[in-house]
């Protein structure tokens, strides 16, 4: 006789930064729910582990990201509270670059129309204020207080626990080998067993493509390297003396973290050497030049952080066509909810996220306004584009770089 499948109200597939955070929340409102895990928990082949994410508020990719990030920031706490150990560490921020780049201005619009408190600053006055830094005189820098950097493995580990505390069943080392619609629920079957549930959210990193048949075509996973190196003045690149940065410079895109876990100042290039490929496939080892390209950059930049490297690290991206996230329903399957990877932005939103895809599993909507990362916004090709990397954003309406060092806009905060 077949032995009847093992039923649940939700199944999460993927329980990295946003999975984890999907099942605790789950399993608060009390709902009977199962997480399933192809890798370790935590691991190291995804998205979501280096030790430190950064957190931000003034979000220059898309003014709209502030209010999910002060819920964010809620949600974090909470789970600090509950895990009784720090996971949120505040440093500021500083976002940076020509007084005429995007990085820059779109920093400055959000926090203008958030009300952030914040302050500009030169590449003279920043090197004042943190003597990590050395950017040209001519660069100008966002100064955020609430900025900082989260614990990823840390993070994924209590949301687990957490949910496991509250009855949710978690399985790593099972991969799903495919899931189908089963009246208004769905059966879900993996390399162990079979399951079905009520709800199905897929929050399975690079590999979500092949779970999420909409995605196909639109994701694109892209090799990243960081590097740990070993400040000579270690004083200047503690976390109570540097803030975490996004920084446009002639080289690229970079941003960087103090010294924390590993004894190294910690930094990346976005979009590293524009390697791509399926996550299966992209290359895991650092070699020598992603070594060079990283360590070139901060001896011009960080030169008191150039010493010996301490550790080298591969991941990856996953990229959407505009560098949003996608956060929606199945336009077939209601019963099935999806989060994509994020474009390496992400990981600051997971605990927003986990509540927002509980209320997509619950009710298929939820309160908070999703509307940029709806699905539909890629039909018929039609999306907005994404600001490459070195390219200028839209004059931010009523934002100047007269406005930037107008005193009623900028708040000093720090002393």
């Amino acid at each position: 006789m077949q032995r009847q499948a093992q039923q649940f109200h939700t199944i999460v597939v993927g329980i990295g930064g946003v999975g984890s955070a999907t099942v605790y929340e789950l399993a608060r409102r009390g709902r009977r729910v199962l997480g399933l895990e192809r890798f370790d928990i935590p691991h190291d082949m995804g998205s979501s582990h280096g030790y430190t994410r950064i957190i931000r508020l003034a979000y220059y990719e898309h003014p709209s990201y502030v209010l999910l990030l002060r819920r964010a920031y809620e949600l974090w706490r909470d789970l600090e509270r509950r895990a009784g150990e720090p996971l949120l560490h505040i440093t500021g921020s500083i976002d940076a670059g020509p007084a005429d780049s995007w990085v820059f201005r779109g920093a400055l619009r959000s926090a203008v129309e958030h009300d952030l408190p914040h302050e500009v600053l030169t590449g003279t006055e920043l090197q004042r204020r943190f003597p990590g830094y050395r950017l040209p005189h001519d660069t100008l820098a966002l100064l955020q207080p609430e900025g900082g950097f989260l614990t990823p493995e840390r993070c994924i580990v209590n949301y687990v626990l957490q949910a496991q505390a509250l009855g949710a069943e978690i399985h790593a080392r099972e991969r799903v080998i495919t899931w189908e619609p089963d009246g208004a629920g769905v059966r879900v079957r993996t390399d162990r067993d079979e399951y079905r549930a009520d709800r199905l959210v897929i929050t399975a990193g690079g590999w979500i493509d092949e779970l999420a048949d909409p995605l196909r075509g639109l994701l694109q996973a892209e090799r990243q390297v960081l590097a740990w190196l070993q400040p000579g003045r270690p004083e200047h690149f503690a976390p109570a003396t540097f803030p975490v940065f996004n920084l446009l410079v002639d080289e690229g895109r970079y941003y960087g973290f103090p010294a924390f876990a590993v004894p190294g100042f910690k930094f990346g290039r976005y979009h590293h050497l524009e390697e791509t490929g399926h996550p299966d496939r992209l290359d895991r080892e650092p070699r020598a030049a992603d070594e060079q390209l990283l360590r070139a950059f901060a001896e011009r930049y960080f030169p008191d952080g150039a010493g010996p490297t301490m550790a080298l690290k591969a991941c990856f991206f996953t990229n959407t066509p505009d560098h949003h996230f996608i956060v929606d329903c199945h336009p077939a399957w209601p019963q099935v909810a999806f989060a994509s990877p994020c474009s390496g932005h992400g990981y600051k939103f997971a605990s927003v996220l986990g509540e927002i895809l509980a209320d997509l599993a619950e009710r298929g909507t939820t309160r908070h306004n999703i509307d940029l990362f709806r699905l539909a916004r890629f039909a018929a090709g039609r999306w907005p584009a994404a600001v490459p990397s070195g390219s200028v954003a839209p004059t931010p309406s009523g934002s100047s770089l007269a406005a930037a060092r107008d005193p009623a806009a900028v708040r000093p905060f720090w002393s």
